[in-house]
């Protein structure tokens, strides 16, 4: 199921095409996640114009289609006007300084995708930095397209055309990735992405580095970058309970 809230729609027409504020509208989907939404609405409220959620609950086996999932969101975004895409996940949070960098990202020369500093936390208010865990990028933020032209690149699909028609630039903001908090998810997540994808096909690095500590290094986050609202861990699971859905599978 598809829902879409508006907060405030921006002046449309050929009068304002140029100095309009853009409209930025965030898309997301739940399932094993769907008590984290409230707080992701309250932090990503100062940021976007509006909000289209698909509710995965329904649905059946370990998980399904993230390709579909995308692809629903981007059509539903761009029919309600959009004309920016924040793509986020329920377990995510932005730092608060967010709202007023990125407008200030929205009226490129060329048409951009914008990559942010994916900050992979292990306590509520510290993350990892060493190796790979200190370069990760996600780029979330995109003009609206046609939902049709997105590619289905398997479990770690992107969610716009990587065909040359965006250029992809990384600004100095943080999101923050809450899953990683919980050890007990750590070594869920490794199982769980080794169990859907056994031949590496869609991360030829694979997945057991996700549970390996080896060598952590860590950094508190930064006065005036934290995210609100503050993240109390329930240590609960947030995805499929991998040992029960095999045990199940016919």
């Amino acid at each position: 199921m598809i829902t879409v809230k508006i907060n405030k729609r921006q002046p449309r027409g050929w009068r304002g095409l140029f100095s309009r504020p853009q409209t930025v509208l965030a898309v997301f989907s739940y399932r094993y996640d769907a008590h984290l939404v409230p707080d992701l609405l309250a932090n990503i409220d100062p940021i976007v114009d509006g909000w289209v959620a698909l509710d995965d609950r329904a649905s059946t086996g370990i998980v399904s289609s993230e390709f579909e999932r995308q692809r629903t969101l981007i059509g539903a975004a761009r029919t309600a006007g959009a004309d920016w895409i924040l793509a986020m996940d329920p377990d995510e949070r932005f730092e608060s300084g967010a709202a007023t960098a990125i407008r200030k990202l929205l009226r490129p020369r060329k048409p951009t995708a914008w990559g942010f500093n994916l900050r992979e936390l292990y306590e509520a208010d510290a993350y990892r930095v060493d190796g790979i865990w200190g370069q990760k990028v996600r780029y979330r933020l995109f003009p609206a397209f046609d939902a049709a032209e997105l590619p289905d690149r398997g479990m770690h699909a992107c969610w716009y055309p990587r065909d040359g028609r965006y250029l992809e630039r990384r600004c100095d903001l943080n999101l923050y990735h809450l899953k990683m908090i919980a050890p007990v998810r750590r070594a869920a997540r490794r199982d769980l992405s080794n169990h859907l994808d056994p031949q590496l096909r869609d991360q030829p690095i694979g997945y057991d580095y996700l549970a390996d500590e080896t060598g952590a290094r860590f950094e508190t986050i930064p006065p005036g970058r934290a995210y609100a609202p503050p993240h109390h861990d329930d240590g609960g699971l947030w995805m499929a309970d991998l040992t029960a859905a095999v045990q199940t599978e016919p």
